[in-house]
């Protein structure tokens, strides 16, 4: 398997495929015995022994492993027997045991805790890594031994697990000539160099693209703890004296919600809107110009009009035209709602005497203010029930065991990479130890942005593994021992990710490849999105919505407001998320190099064609700073998050229709879709547990977007 390979996301789900096993074949070579990455972890479950870890320990673990794996390879490749399932798909599956376990912990670390020494080391192994895989999945005599292993002779996970196989080497080039095949090979090592480029150049952005003010009082409309956090960043970064506003990876910003200063609002809105186009070494916009070319190349030597045309075939939508067509239909209301939206802010602005056109930097500042007059809902009068703390405790790990019977017990003699970190181990509703937790809170400068899961072990029967998992989060750190208090926004995202860990935690798989979380993009948000609804859920609500305070629970008519104003903002909220798909998927579905233009004016088109182009309403994420098609894995793949909420309000009419997120109706939730992994046809599994194929009118509905 692809063992090495990252596939990285700032949105959300982080996956590294992480083979941490007994090395099943021969092995010819003498491991550096001091390098903690080379050695099989005693800890529990085989939790990386962090205490340990040194970045200096990286590159030779990579060499090493390198150096095993394509000798396990050509082992493979040459064998004179006969192929069988044994001796050629299950020996490819388990070999790679070194460089899985090295480059599983580093690409967490790259993305959670990096450094300039990982990055450096990321840049220069990005296209060795590439080359490697490129080693593996073009090569013939391998990709034939596979396939003359008759699928009628196989059952189960073991036909399934043969039939992956045979799609990654096809999707990769295994058909190619030899001529094409060292085409290929150029293309992705380029790509994996840029990649690493573009998401260095990134962070370097979004750390120059902070905002510094001079006085307090260009922060009005915070809280004073906001400001005494603004003005401790400030003194951190050497601006002694000042107060710094960072930037996190959207497009708007969570304090445009609450600073009066409308000069303040636009500062912070075009820091985050140009960052990554100003001429610097932050500038973007030449690296994944290039990258976009490339991977139309890359689509034409597959015999393919374009590049989402190739990407899409393992996913469920499997072609462009299905995905556009459910983006295109949800587009019109979700704009048309959006501009109802707009009208309802400017009469707002008007009424005021505001003297001033809506602007982005103003959408939600007083779309909040709007929020209160129609719902009576004020954001600081609820935050004060939601400490981080009591959400995670009493609300996220709450609702898993009332609804799957988990339990989770902290553990402090586990080793941590950041001292931030926390340990958990996971417990089963019969008692029993199932997983290890990590949880990774806060922000950090030399962290990505959004919000992941990932694994740093994967489940596997065959290999008797059982998961550790991290969830990655960018809440503001309290200081002056003051509570970390988050908005129902953020409550979402502490569910929405744990979603992901409880796909992982009850992943139920022979084979770490198709274990858990390792399924299509357009499906895996799935899961996650389900468990989102948990936090409304009256019980857990009430269990976890107590006032730092006063410590009283959430009065029911603070509830009820919540709920009533569920599908406020929702044009807006829709639409940039569609914006940004669409875009992702207009880079990704031209078919001739002529038609790329300088990235600016390509989005302004691209949007414009699609009825996108709504200044107020500016895409999720703009080109320049869109880590997820360009530094990480969902190129031509953004769409995926609609698709996946399709999905889950599709499911969620289900839940509701029988009775809610009983255990009984989370049980069957485990039976067909969360333990199943990539081990059964999709469609398939969501439609033996609703009872119909997915449908867009539950999308309309819930999102509020039919009239």
């Amino acid at each position: 398997m692809n063992s090495f390979s990252k596939i990285a996301s700032t949105g959300c789900l982080l996956l590294f495929s992480t083979l941490l096993v007994e090395n099943v074949n021969a092995q010819n070579t003498t491991a550096p015995m001091n390098n903690p990455l080379l050695q099989r972890s005693t800890l529990q479950y085989q939790t990386p022994p962090f205490d340990k870890i040194k970045d200096e320990h990286f590159k030779p673990a990579f060499d090493y492993g390198l150096k095993v794996h394509d000798e396990e390879i050509e082992k493979i490749t040459n064998n004179t027997a006969k192929p069988t399932f044994e001796n050629t798909v299950l020996a490819l599956e388990t070999c790679g045991v070194d460089l899985g376990r090295a480059t599983g912990v580093f690409y967490n670390l790259s993305g959670s805790n990096t450094n300039p020494t990982l990055q450096a080391i990321e840049a220069e192994y990005a296209p060795i890594f590439s080359a490697h895989n490129d080693k593996i999945y073009l090569n013939s005599k391998l990709y034939n031994r596979i396939k003359s292993i008759p699928l009628s002779s196989l059952k189960g996970e073991d036909k399934k697990l043969t039939e992956y196989y045979l799609q990654q080497f096809e999707l990769a080039g295994a058909n190619l000539s030899e001529a094409d095949k060292e085409k290929m090979k150029k293309i992705n090592e380029e790509l994996a160099t840029l990649s690493t480029l573009y998401s260095n150049k990134l962070l370097t952005a979004r750390k120059n693209a902070a905002v510094f003010f001079d006085s307090a009082s260009d922060l009005a409309g915070l809280t004073p703890d906001e400001i005494a956090a603004a003005k401790a960043n400030a003194t951190a970064a050497g601006q002694d004296g000042k107060y710094m506003i960072a930037i996190i990876n959207t497009t708007q910003q969570p304090v445009l919600m609450s600073l009066t200063n409308r000069a303040s609002r636009e500062k912070v809105f075009k820091a985050s809107w140009y960052r990554a186009e100003k001429g610097d070494e932050g500038d973007t916009r030449e690296t994944l110009e290039k990258m976009a070319k490339l991977r139309l190349q890359k689509a034409k030597l597959m015999g393919k009009k374009s590049f989402a045309e190739w990407k899409l075939q393992d996913q469920m939508a499997q072609t462009p035209a299905p995905a556009m067509d459910l983006l295109a239909k949800i587009a019109k209301p979700a704009v048309a709602k959006a501009n109802e939206e707009a009208k309802d802010i400017q009469a707002l602005i008007d009424a005021q005497n505001g003297g001033f056109k809506l602007e982005p930097w103003d959408w939600d500042f007083y779309s909040e203010q709007v929020r209160k007059a129609k719902y009576d809902l004020d954001e600081s009068q609820i935050k004060p029930y939601f400490e981080i703390g009591s959400v995670l405790e009493k609300g996220v790990f709450f609702a898993a065991k009332q609804m799957y019977g988990l339990t989770f017990k902290e553990r402090n003699d586990l080793p941590v990479y950041n001292p931030d970190v926390k340990v958990y181990e996971v417990f089963n509703d019969k008692g029993t130890s199932i997983a290890i937790y990590y949880l990774d809170f806060y922000a950090r400068d030399n962290k990505n942005g959004g919000a992941w899961m990932s694994n740093l072990v994967n489940q596997s029967h065959y290999l008797n593994q059982k998961p550790v998992i991290v969830n990655v989060y960018n809440f503001a750190k309290p200081v002056n021992g003051n509570p970390s208090l988050i908005s129902f926004d953020d409550v979402t995202t502490l569910f929405h990710e744990f979603g992901h860990t409880l796909h992982g935690l009850f992943a139920n798989q022979k084979y770490v490849t198709l274990s858990g979380t390792a399924v299509p993009r357009d499906y895996v948000e799935f899961p996650s999105q389900i468990n989102e609804h948990a936090a409304l859920d009256p019980t857990v609500l009430k269990n976890y919505a107590v006032h730092y305070q006063t410590k009283q629970a959430i009065p029911q008519e603070l509830i009820d407001k919540i709920k009533k104003a569920d599908t406020f903002n929702k044009g807006y909220v829709v639409t940039e998320l569609l914006a940004a798909a669409t875009l992702d998927m207009a880079w990704h579905s031209v078919e001739k190099e002529s038609d790329f233009k300088p990235t600016l004016d390509f989005e302004k088109e691209a949007l414009q064609k699609y009825g996108l182009l709504v200044n107020e309403v500016p895409t999720r994420y703009h080109s320049p700073y869109f880590a997820h098609i360009w530094g990480g894995g969902y190129s031509a793949g953004y769409y995926a998050y609609t698709w996946s909420k399709t999905l889950d309000y599709n499911a969620y009419d289900w839940f509701e229709a029988n009775g809610g997120m009983t255990r009984k109706n989370c049980d069957r939730f485990v039976k067909y879709i969360l333990s199943v992994g990539n081990s059964v046809d999709l469609n398939k599994a969501f439609k033996e547990f609703i009872g119909h194929d997915m449908k867009i009118e539950p999308y309309l509905k819930n999102a509020g977007l039919t009239k």
